[in-house]
């Protein structure tokens, strides 16, 4: 029964950041000034430059990737109280960054309802396992292939 969970758990994450994410523009350009420099190298291995700014707004900048995981873990320790708390940190974080959008606050906000809606069936504990996987297939698997999904996604979502 954990790995079903996990695996739920999983697909929400991944599907709640991506999601935001796509619609927030993150592929569209760069919203920091790293995101552009990751996107072009990505470009040149062979993967897709929209998926590439994509990827290097979630390392440059809190975003939906940052605010579900860091929403998760304080739903965990905290709460309703801990979700809405990591979402004004993210919202910080994004003025820090001079990032303009807000999709890493939505992604902590929505994943915090998320969970709410699905703790009765599902421990919150598990959101944290599911967007730490979630993550590690969009940055740490392979690179080319993450961003020409992204960039897929993207044209088809826009």
């Amino acid at each position: 029964m954990e790995i079903l969970n996990i695996l739920i758990c999983w697909v929400i994450c991944w599907l709640n950041f991506v999601i935001i994410d796509t619609f927030f523009g993150l592929p569209e350009k760069p919203g920091v000034r790293g995101a552009k420099v990751i996107g072009e190298k990505i470009k040149k291995i062979g993967g897709d430059l929209n998926g590439g700014y994509f990827m290097g707004n979630i390392v440059c900048s809190p975003d939906a990737s940052a605010g579900t995981l860091l929403a998760s873990i304080m739903y965990y320790l905290m709460g309703v109280d801990g979700g809405i708390l990591a979402s004004f940190f993210v919202w910080i974080g994004n003025r820090l960054c001079a990032d303009p959008g807000y999709a890493g606050t939505l992604g902590a906000l929505s994943i915090t309802l998320i969970i709410y809606l699905l703790s009765p069936f599902i421990s919150p504990k598990y959101f944290i396992v599911g967007m730490v996987l979630a993550i590690f297939t969009i940055q740490g698997f392979e690179h080319r292939y993450a961003s020409k999904l992204l960039g897929e996604i993207y044209r088809r979502l826009l």
